[in-house]
């Protein structure tokens, strides 16, 4: 999927343009070097050696050139892909970006022939069906590095089934909940995003390529085969929206910025339980750090990058939207910079994503910390559903209990610690089996509706998971 940016620009003896008859002066000095992209697109050259190897094939179709001139174009852009592979590409000053080299190194292998394969094509609609391309890829491998941070999450879970833990809101403790149930929580964001990408893979898989520079094709080309040979769904309906469209990499941003947001909160989660005030859970020491001046330091900076992180890609959100914004119709030279962001945006999550996953692999989950932080006041709210089960009002039993809770936080006890007999003063509907509603576990099994905290609601919850799991590697 990446290609280094190239180093090892050199003066060639003639400088190869795809442009360039009409004007009587080169491009200054300046504009030469902020209009050269070759940093960035290099890493497109496989996609662009695929659409030209398809492109020529459509040319030959169509009656431009014939079954030996296209096979020699074919033979020769194999020929150019081995170099890139290989690293042995000489890149040249006047090589304003990947295309320019493709094309330059056909040309010097096939002469005039080379010339010929961009008949009625331009870096317009060559450049968006690169990107189109590239992001196949890269939502593949994005869906692969979620499902095995799924996969994870899932081992952890199934493997510490039972382990009670507080559960939190506002970072208040609220009432009691599975470890397996609050790590969960975070394995059905990751689903969600798995999902946005998948309807993004599916809703980009349209072809621009026979748009031209934003009037079309004038030369007979089949787009609609061309789509098959590339493995598009179809073809984009309108040539000015097809040049000009970077909505799909506005989408894969996004998408990458949800799932770097959905991983800043798994961090932040795993940063406060890992403190020595929470101390439910343990940092591997190849996932953490130390500090120059303390010894006794342990950091999480594995998590905190990944928190880090998550601002930095959805800064790129924010810059392809602005520049998008501002470009009137079909193809402006702005849209060069859609390159830089979606890069970063993938290469950063990437980053992250392979983190996240060592992490959650390699953490170790503190039982006796977790069940030792919960206290009484958390069975405040299965009081309340003890006295709906007498026949109470909610919004009654709530006032109830609330006022139990102040007692007992007057007398600076428990509310297991009150009396039976001030209970019933508070509400005659108390009875001696409320001391049935003083045990965790039992309590946690009571929340058995779909998508609860009970024992049972976990393992559906874990077989959803597993077969998201099961698509995703089919798919990959």
């Amino acid at each position: 999927m990446t290609q280094k940016p190239p180093a090892n620009q050199e003066s060639g003896s003639s400088a190869y343009q795809l442009w360039g008859g009409r004007f009587s002066e080169q491009p200054h000095e300046a504009l030469q070097e902020l209009n050269i992209s070759l940093p960035y697109d290099a890493r497109l050259y496989a996609d662009d050696l695929d659409g030209s190897k398809a492109y020529a094939e459509a040319l030959m179709r169509a009656g431009h050139l014939n079954a030996a001139e296209c096979d020699k174009l074919v033979k020769n852009l194999e020929l150019i892909r081995y170099d890139w592979v290989e690293h042995l590409i000489k890149f040249e000053a006047s090589d304003e970006d990947v295309h320019t080299v493709n094309e330059r190194l056909l040309v010097e292998l096939t002469g005039d022939l080379g010339q010929r394969l961009h008949t009625g094509r331009s870096r317009n609609d060559q450049v968006v069906t690169d990107m189109k391309l590239w992001l196949r890829k890269a939502i593949r491998e994005t869906l692969g590095r979620l499902r095995q941070l799924i996969e994870a999450i899932v081992r952890q879970a199934e493997a510490h089934l039972g382990i009670l833990m507080p559960g939190y809101t506002h970072l208040q403790r609220a009432q009691p909940v599975q470890f397996s149930h609050w790590l969960l929580s975070h394995a059905f964001a990751l689903r969600e995003d798995c999902q946005r990408l998948t309807e993004l893979r599916d809703r980009s898989n349209v072809l621009p390529l026979g748009s031209g520079a934003l009037a079309g094709n004038p030369l007979g080309i089949d787009r609609a085969w061309l789509a098959e040979r590339l493995g598009f769904a179809g073809v984009t309906g309108n040539s000015m929206h097809a040049v000009g469209d970077r909505d799909f990499v506005v989408d894969f941003i996004y998408c990458c910025s949800m799932v770097s947001l959905h991983l800043s909160r798994l961090a932040e989660d795993l940063i406060i339980y890992s403190t020595k005030e929470f101390d439910f859970i343990k940092i591997a020491d190849t996932f953490s750090s130390g500090s120059s001046l303390m010894p006794q330091k342990r950091n999480p900076d594995s998590l905190e990058l990944i928190r880090g992180i998550s601002g930095l890609i959805t800064s790129n959100l924010t810059g392809i939207m602005m520049t998008i914004k501002g470009t009137p119709s079909t193809y402006n030279k702005d849209l060069q910079f859609d390159k830089q962001y979606c890069f970063q945006a993938y290469d950063k999550l990437t980053q992250s994503l392979n983190i996240a996953v060592g992490v959650v692999e390699t953490m170790k989950v503190q039982r006796h910390q977790m069940e030792s932080a919960l206290s009484s006041d958390m069975l405040a709210t299965d009081w309340a559903y003890y006295l709906v089960r007498k026949g109470v009002p909610f919004r009654q039993a709530h006032h109830h209990i609330g006022c139990v809770v102040a007692l007992a936080e007057q007398r600076g006890v428990d509310i297991t610690e009150v009396p039976l007999g001030e209970l019933q003063q508070i509400c005659s509907a108390f009875g001696a089996d409320i001391a049935s509603v003083a045990d965790y576990g039992h309590n946690v099994q009571q929340y058995d509706a779909i998508g609860g905290t009970s024992t049972a609601s976990i393992v559906e919850q874990l077989r959803l998971l597993k077969n998201l799991i099961k698509e995703l590697r089919q798919e990959s």
